[in-house]
């Protein structure tokens, strides 16, 4: 099947791309958003705080974004979220109060968890078996290059105007008649042209989904040692010039939009095993290269193997989860999943700072690549289908 002629899964990349620009977005605005409230008292901490608090608001309500998608059905509560985060992330526009727009972006959290949630289940509803594979390959990839996009468009509106990049977000109004018309309107039953489901799911899915949601939050608390760490270590090296930061970070989300393109074929050769333990262990090269000498192409070359990694690690959890629950859980189980990934940002910098400050950034990248590479034999073997499964498949 063409996934790229199927309106649906269009419809579907669309709403998994704007999900990205929820946190980075406004990342080059915070020094000129911080100057415009200097006289409000914390200007500084909350601004920060507008960068992070949309993925703590995402981690909180996922689980229950999830279940509503189950109760009152995946396409109402997608398009209701779009509209909010039309709203409310461009709301930083208009407000004229830090603490106001600092609300705005708690709102955003709620917006960006309903869609993510419908948005995981949709596509658990309507792809099944090797188009799922290969639709959470491209989802993977338009995350990543709408990232790129998003945060390049950023800088260069920041560059404008402090407040200019809270425009992009009411891009997504933009995408509403398309998701209208495109989508179907599924409470958890299989698409007829894919071939029935399982009502039950796997006899131990509870057991793989636990485990699942587990690596989920891991994975993200180290990958996200990237984004948080990776520009004070460039500069605690002398590489001041925050281009360079950027570069480094453009060949993370780069490679892993890249590799996120194969990862239906080798999901399908390597399995649902194999697949994220061979990211885990690239991952666990890259991090061990950044860390071997300290010039800007050894660095690129890690946050090419990171993000290479990450493009095959990432499809794996809302996949897996998706072929294990059944179909009348799947809202529920990717709000589980979405939490999981938000919780796993969100706590990321508060495990690696202590660490980095105790140890330096060479011993954390170190520390980092063996618990990597620790955990590849466990994701190996506890997310293998058994063998009576793949002989009644």
């Amino acid at each position: 099947m063409d996934l790229l002629r199927d309106p649906r899964a269009i419809a579907l990349l669309l709403a998994a791309s704007i999900t990205i620009m929820s946190n980075a977005t406004i990342s080059p605005s915070l020094p000129g958003i911080e100057a415009m409230y200097a006289d409000t008292p914390n200007a500084g901490l909350l601004t920060r705080l507008l960068v992070t608090a949309p993925a703590l608001l995402i981690a909180i309500s996922a689980p229950f974004a999830g279940m509503a998608a189950d109760r009152f059905g995946r396409k109402r509560q997608l398009l209701v979220g779009v509209i909010l985060f039309a709203i409310a992330g461009s709301a930083g526009l208009w407000l004229n109060s830090l603490y106001a727009v600092l609300a705005s972006r708690l709102i955003l959290g709620l917006a960006v968890a309903a869609v993510m949630t419908a948005q995981a289940a949709l596509l658990g509803d309507i792809f099944s078996g090797p188009d799922r594979g290969r639709f959470m390959g491209l989802q993977m990839s338009a995350v990543n290059f709408g990232g790129f996009i998003f945060i390049s468009l950023a800088g260069w509106l920041a560059g404008l105007n402090a407040l200019y990049p809270f425009a992009l977000y009411a891009v997504a109004a933009l995408y509403l008649p398309f998701l209208w018309k495109a989508l179907p309107d599924t409470r958890g039953g299989p698409a007829p042209e894919h071939g029935p489901a399982s009502g039950d799911g796997e006899a131990n899915w509870l057991a793989v989904l636990c485990f699942v949601i587990f690596l989920c939050g891991l994975a993200f608390v180290l990958f996200y040692v990237m984004p948080t760490q990776v520009p004070y270590y460039l500069a605690a090296n002398g590489h001041t010039d925050p281009s360079m930061a950027g570069l480094v970070m453009a060949c993370v989300v780069l490679a892993a939009g890249v590799a996120s393109l194969f990862f239906g074929p080798i999901r399908m050769r390597l399995g649902r095993g194999g697949t994220p333990a061979l990211g885990f262990a690239i991952m666990a090269v890259g991090f061990f290269v950044l860390q071997v000498v300290h010039a800007i192409p050894v660095y690129c070359a890690g946050a090419l193997l990171v993000g290479a990694g990450v493009g095959l690690v990432m499809p794996n959890f809302v996949a897996i989860a998706l072929d294990v629950a059944p179909p009348n859980h799947r809202g529920a189980v990717s709000g589980a999943i979405t939490t999981a990934i938000f919780l796993g940002q969100f706590i990321s910098p508060i495990v690696s700072q202590p660490v980095i400050d105790t140890f330096g950034y060479d011993i954390a990248f170190e520390a980092t690549a063996v618990v990597l590479l620790i955990i590849v034999p466990a994701v190996f073997f506890g997310l293998r289908r058994p063998r009576r499964e793949l002989a009644g498949a």
